[in-house]
């Protein structure tokens, strides 16, 4: 016959809450304990798509905020903050826009010449 799995929580209150779940474990000695859960975390997001930032760690603000600064970025432009589609999308724009304007230049400075000659 199986023994009792009652176990006593540790901590403040009892009440079912998010951050009150526990797992009951049997210790070496032979005894069952409460083991307490913590959250799962949904780690960084980009902030232009909102997906999850690949090679930065899930951690709660207080473990992020202890954390060294190897494992809150990544080494590109906008490491922490945006993912690579979004910085590759950045960047054709902004060189788009630029190679635009430098078009737009040459076609006033034909239109000039064409006007004074």
């Amino acid at each position: 016959m199986a023994g009792d799995h009652r176990v006593t929580l540790t901590r403040r209150h009892a009440f079912r809450t998010s951050t009150n779940k526990v797992k009951t474990i049997r210790t070496p000695g032979g005894r069952h304990a409460a083991q307490y859960i913590t959250k799962t975390r949904k780690g960084a997001r980009c902030g232009d798509c909102k997906i999850c930032l690949p090679g930065i760690k899930h951690m709660n603000s207080t473990e992020f905020k202890n954390a060294k600064t190897r494992e809150k970025t990544v080494s590109r432009a906008y490491g922490g903050s945006r993912c690579h589609t979004c910085v590759r999308q950045r960047i054709v724009r902004a060189f788009l826009i630029e190679e635009q304007k430098v078009g737009k230049k040459m076609i006033a400075e034909k239109m000039k010449k064409s006007k004074t000659a």
